[in-house]
């Protein structure tokens, strides 16, 4: 799955790019993919408690396999709006993917859940090396549709992933079979945690701030002239920034505390946002991109955690998906809003964007830490939702 995606951010602001009469709409593609993805977050968790999440991970599969064939036949006839169509297909199995890391964290004890996520997320290390490379590899792949070949492989991308899921296995505690109904509280009740909403912040703003980022950078690089081997050089080591942390930012939570490694992260965030201030290098952009992969790592990471301590049992499905609703609602919006800034007032004002809400990250996590006394290691499943309730009963 990430190995689809790095190679759609590598190549489908280009092909939009390129494909569009309005160059504004450049990011217009990928957008759509992020906004497909956000719209099936919800549908895809009422799915999953219906038929369970193999299932519902295989026939997202299908989605998948039509939109590399969408859009490579749109590249090949220079159809723009029908490389959005496909995008949009590999955002609805994008939104069925999204819940890989929760199905990973709800099939294991609590003590062990940020370690799952973290592994599971880990995945994204070979994704930096296959996705940008193979975008580069296969670019003349189709005659002289450049980045036709790229969404050609896609295809059996999705093919592998359909073969590896009937080999899916998890415990039946968290296999949920047909006609189990979401219940538990209700979902309002959920959302005024204050694990919850910290967790929904930082989210959707540390994945804001690296979406935002991200997309723009292929068009500020090719701006300041930087050929397309550099770009594809720079995604590959943010998605490296964005993964390789993941085999240790478990043990690093359990050692060093949930709310400091997110702080840690926001930190970071802001660290990139100076680099990207300094100067357009190509150093310059891949510092920059690493720390911005390592930020979103930490926060990514963390706000799923936090958040996997807000809901019981029963409550997972509605809780996980009004936070991926939200936070890839944030995302998706960000991707749009970079096209823009980029194309009508430049690669500076994309980083200026950014600094509001990697403020507002820090300062929601030293509201949680002293506002309301949590522990910052979380030693505890109930943590959260045991301050959340003295809260609300005071």
């Amino acid at each position: 799955m990430m190995s689809t995606t790095t190679l759609t951010v590598t190549v489908s602001v280009l092909v939009g790019f390129a494909l569009a009469d309005n160059k504004a709409l450049a990011t217009l593609p990928f957008t759509a993919q992020l906004i497909a993805g956000t719209l099936t977050t919800i549908p895809a968790a009422l799915l999953m408690s219906r038929i369970g999440r193999q299932r519902a991970f295989l026939f997202a599969c299908l989605f998948g396999i039509a939109a590399g064939l969408l859009c490579t036949f749109a590249i090949i006839q220079s159809h723009f709006w029908g490389f959005v169509g496909g995008c949009i297909l590999i955002g609805i199995f994008n939104g069925f993917g999204y819940y890989y890391r929760f199905a990973a964290a709800d099939a294991v004890d609590t003590e062990y859940k940020s370690r799952a996520i973290s592994y599971v997320l880990a995945g994204g290390v070979l994704a930096a090396l296959i996705g940008p490379n193979l975008a580069n590899i296969s670019k003349h792949m189709i005659g002289n549709a450049m980045f036709a070949g790229s969404f050609a492989v896609i295809i059996f991308f999705y093919i592998v992933i359909f073969i590896l899921l009937n080999f899916l296995r998890l415990p039946s505690s968290a296999n949920h079979q047909t006609g189990i109904r979401i219940s538990g509280r209700p979902l309002p009740v959920i959302m005024r945690q204050a694990g919850f909403i910290v967790a929904v912040l930082c989210g959707m703003l540390g994945y804001g701030v690296m979406s935002l980022i991200m997309t723009a950078t292929p068009l500020a690089m090719q701006h300041n002239h930087h050929p397309f081997a550099d770009t594809s050089f720079v995604i590959q080591w943010h998605v490296l920034g964005m993964f390789v942390p993941s085999f240790f930012t478990g043990h690093l939570i359990k050692r060093f505390g949930l709310l400091k490694i997110m702080f840690l992260g926001g930190l970071t965030g802001l660290a990139c946002v100076m680099i990207n201030l300094l100067g357009t290098t190509v150093n310059h952009f891949w510092l920059a991109l690493v720390l911005l992969g390592i930020s979103w790592n930490f926060l990514f990471i963390g706000a799923t955690t936090m958040l996997t301590d807000t809901y019981r049992v029963e409550e997972r499905f509605k809780t996980q998906a009004a936070n991926d609703f939200i936070v890839f609602s944030t995302v998706a919006a960000a991707s749009l809003s970079a096209g823009a800034l980029q194309y009508h007032f430049g690669w500076r004002a994309v980083n200026y964007g950014a600094i509001p809400a990697l403020c507002i990250i820090l300062l929601s996590l030293v509201w949680l830490r002293y506002a309301h006394r949590l522990l910052t290691d979380f030693p505890d499943s109930s943590s959260i939702e045991t301050a959340a309730t003295q809260t609300e009963s005071g």
